[in-house]
């Protein structure tokens, strides 16, 4: 059996998964294959975009014998090389998070969490952005399908406040959203 594998697959036709295979140069030589740092980072931008940060963590917790240089040194060439973008992470990350019902304080922290400087974060989220308000509301709607009890000071009524705010909607949208639907 080993035999007929050899004949079907000779080991020069072979690709070995530890070193990349690599393609000629036009003078003959060729390219060095990608260190693991490299391939770990770029499979994670793979998958989706990373902060520059997201990435030094996640190198740092893989590879723990690596130097901060080293890291610091793979990730800057994926950076010069278009590669990795904080820019790009931080305008798919408001896009993806608002999608999912989170409103700025909130999107806000996660982005300075993860290591996305002030300018891009103004440059990308807005805190009197106008999707704010109808988010908010059709949250409370959301919330509001069997409540009976819509005075306000209710139980309810404070239930859904806390909700808001966890979800980082500024306080005059949460107000204006819950003034619609609760009767004083």
């Amino acid at each position: 059996m080993m035999a007929v594998l050899k004949r079907m697959f000779p080991p020069s036709s072979c690709v070995n998964d530890a070193a990349e295979s690599a393609e000629s140069t036009e003078g003959g030589a060729r390219a060095q294959p990608a260190p693991p740092l490299r391939r770990f980072a770029m499979d994670s931008l793979a998958r989706r975009e990373h902060s520059f940060v997201e990435l030094q963590r996640k190198l740092r917790t893989k590879y723990p014998d690596a130097s901060f240089d080293e890291i610091d040194a793979q990730l800057g060439r994926l950076r010069d090389q278009g590669l990795q973008s904080d820019a790009r992470f931080a305008e798919s990350y408001v896009r993806y998070r608002k999608s999912r019902g989170f409103a700025y304080h909130h999107i806000r922290s996660d982005l300075l969490g993860r290591g996305v400087s002030e300018s891009l974060i103004e440059a990308n989220l807005f805190e009197d952005d106008e999707d704010w308000l109808p988010m908010a509301e059709a949250l409370v709607e959301k919330k509001l399908l069997s409540e009976s009890d819509l005075s306000f000071g209710s139980k309810s009524h404070l239930r859904l406040q806390r909700f808001l705010d966890a979800r980082g909607f500024p306080p005059r949208v949460t107000r204006r959203a819950l003034d619609a639907r609760f009767t004083r």
